[in-house]
This record gives structure tokens, C-alpha cells and sequence, in this order.
């Protein structure tokens, strides 16, 4: 199921760009969005690799988290940005155009890397709402770069159950280095709760077909975390029944940068970084070859709800040129969170250590 490759997805991402124990953020609905759409462009042993990682299509998944209504702020565009250098096959630009805010522009990579960087980087800035304004830095463009595949979105949606102000505090949170004293929320509410697993669950409905989900471990997170499966993450996920809690939880803000290349590589995804290559199915000009993976991902959460953006840029070069009593719930040391479509799909996975 699309589901499952979801989340098991999600997983492998996260263990592969975090493990040095710290706090930790990405959006699997960008990566898979980007990826997916390399996939399609992808011939041969590439398109191979590219599905094994990805498993079932998630398109479906993808295109249902994009539909959120009214009720919440929410942003996606895909975007392929092309050199006139190359040409782009019509079949490749009708796949783009039936994803989530699918689109295709020029920019002048041969001819003005810095311009092109800045066309790039200013459109992930305006779907962003200026949450990502520098996704790629000096020197991601070169004079080499033909292409670019670019993922960037933006949700912000309230809670359907806010947090009072007045009750925010500081509180000790236990980060592996010791105590710490971190602004906390409190909320005495019904909402899905589970013990499962050796696992306590936490779902916080918000506006929009969204929630955030704390998953909060009975024994220390490095322990807990590495025996956590796809389908044990599922299990978690569809495990919470309506019940009273009393839920104490830090206000969170994290803004981490990827390079997703060394963990593409670690999970299989290789021939997509050499020149043999195939990406024939985005262009049948010269060898297209992956250059760089990109993320970035901005989550926050506070009393009235939560707000996230992430981007996720593919660059390709060419060859020499490419009722009861209230369960209380204290979250007083490192737990996982995921800020997910009520469909499935995963819009932010998060593992907090060190909440500022």
C-alpha cells in the first residue's frame, strides 16, 4: 500500500539523515514529492533503485494531503526549472502538470548560475511564505547545472483544541545532557490517546484534515526509536481512541538544513549521482545526472497551532556542462513527532532532544 511505503519511507529518511542522537526534522511529503517525480524521468537501473526506495506510487497519498480545504493555510509547488540548453520531453511535462502544483520554468544555469539561483530560491521564498528564503546557497548552481526539481510547501492551521496562553511555563524537559527548563503548553482536553507498544500517543486535531502526533517512549528515545518499524509506526498511528489527557508539551521551533545525498546513497538510490545515469525520460539530450539533493524543513508550534514549511531541490548537470480523570501526559524528555494528513501522508517528521 501506498501507506506503507509512506511511512516506511519516512523511517529510512529520518535513521539515515539523523544519527548522531540530535534534534532532528524533514518533511517526507517534499522528498517524496521531488523524488517521485525524478522517478518518473528515470530509465533503467536509475528507475530501478529510485523504486525500490519509494515502493507503491504515492501520488495518490501526496495529491490528498494537498487538498486541505479553507480551513487551513496550505502552499505546494513542484517545479522542474530547465535550461533552454535542453529540451524537455512533452511526456515528462504532462506527468508535472497532474502533481500538486506542478509547473515548469526557464532559468539561465549555463549562462547566469547566480540569476538562476536566485529565480530558484525566490520562488521557494513565496511558496514558503518566508519561512526558506535561501534554500540553495552560493555555489549549488554552476555553470555545469541543466536542471532543476523542485518541491517547496507551506502549511499553517490552528488547533482545534488551543492551548491557553496564560498556562504556558517553563518546565524541566530531560535532554540526554541533563535538565533543562523549556516554555511548556498545557491542555486538559479529549483527544486520541493510546498506550501501545511501549509507546504513549498523543493526537492533537488542527483545522484542515491535519494533526500532529507525539509519540512519546516509555524507556529513553535512542532506545525505543531504532526498534520502530513502518508497520509499527502505522500501528502507533491508527492506535488512539478519544480520552481525557491532561497533556503538558514544549513549544517547539526547528529549522534544520539536509544534504540528502549521502543518505540517498547509504539507502541504494547511487546510479542517479553518476553519469551512467538515466534521466532520458525528463530530457534526451546530453547524460542528465543528479548533482545535489537539497532539504530544508522549519517547523513551529505554539499555543494556537502550528506552522511549517519545507523544500526539497534534485540539481541535474550534464557531462563539462549538468470523562474519567484525565490521563496526564508530560513530554519532559525527547519524543518523535509527526505532523500528518489525516489520509496518511506525512507532511514533517520530527525527533526533538533539545527543544529551545
Amino acid at each position: 500500500m501506498a501507506l506503507d511505503s509512506h511511512l516506511d519511507l519516512t523511517l529510512a529518511l529520518h535513521r539515515a539523515t539523523a544519527a548522531d542522537g540530535a534534534d532532528a526534522c524533514f518533511s517526507p511529503y517534499s522528498v517524496a514529492s521531488a523524488l517521485g517525480l525524478v522517478e518518473r524521468a528515470a530509465r533503467g537501473r536509475t528507475a530501478d533503485e529510485l523504486r525500490a526506495l519509494l515502493g507503491d506510487d504515492q501520488g495518490e497519498l501526496l495529491r490528498a494531503a494537498a487538498e486541505v480545504g479553507d480551513e487551513a493555510k496550505f502552499a505546494v509547488t513542484n517545479t522542474l526549472w530547465a535550461s533552454d540548453a535542453i529540451t524537455v520531453e512533452d511526456t515528462f511535462l504532462a506527468e508535472l502538470a497532474g502533481w500538486p502544483g506542478g509547473k515548469a520554468e526557464t532559468a539561465p544555469f549555463a549562462t547566469d548560475p547566480g540569476a538562476a539561483r536566485e529565480l530558484i530560491n525566490t520562488d521557494v521564498d513565496r511558496t514558503t511564505h518566508g519561512l526558506i528564503p535561501q534554500l540553495l546557497p552560493d555555489g549549488a548552481v554552476h555553470a555545469d547545472t541543466r536542471a532543476s526539481l523542485v518541491n517547496a510547501l507551506y502549511l499553517k492551521t490552528a488547533w482545534r483544541n488551543p492551548f491557553a496562553e496564560h498556562a504556558t511555563e517553563p518546565a524541566e524537559f530531560h535532554s540526554p545532557d541533563g535538565a533543562r527548563q523549556v516554555p511548556t503548553m498545557h491542555l486538559e482536553e479529549t483527544v486520541g490517546y493510546a498506550a501501545e507498544g511501549g509507546w504513549q500517543v498523543v493526537t492533537l486535531p488542527a483545522h484542515g484534515g491535519a494533526e500532529a502526533v507525539i509519540l512519546l517512549p516509555d524507556e529513553d528515545l535512542a532506545t525505543a526509536e531504532p526498534a520502530l518499524d513502518g508497520r509499527g509506526l502505522r500501528r502507533l498511528l491508527e492506535s488512539p481512541k478519544r480520552r481525557k489527557v491532561r497533556l503538558a508539551l514544549p513549544k517547539l521551533s526547528l529549522d534544520l538544513r539536509t544534504d540528502l545525498d549521502p543518505a540517498l546513497r547509504g539507502l541504494g538510490v547511487r546510479e542517479l549521482f553518476v553519469e551512467q545515469a538515466d534521466l532520458t525520460g525528463l530530457s534526451p539530450d546530453r547524460p542528465l545526472w543528479v548533482d545535489s539533493v537539497l532539504h530544508q524543513a522549519v517547523l513551529r508550534l505554539d499555543e494556537q497551532g502550528f506552522e511549517g514549511a519545507a523544500a526539497t531541490a534534485i540539481q541535474m548537470r550534464t557531462m563539462a556542462l549538468t470523562t474519567a480523570e484525565p490521563l496526564v501526559v508530560t513530554v519532559d524528555r525527547p519524543f518523535l513527532l509527526l505532523v500528518r494528513h489525516t489520509g496518511g501522508a506525512v507532511y514533517f517528521f520530527a525527533r526533538v532532544v533539545r527543544p529551545e
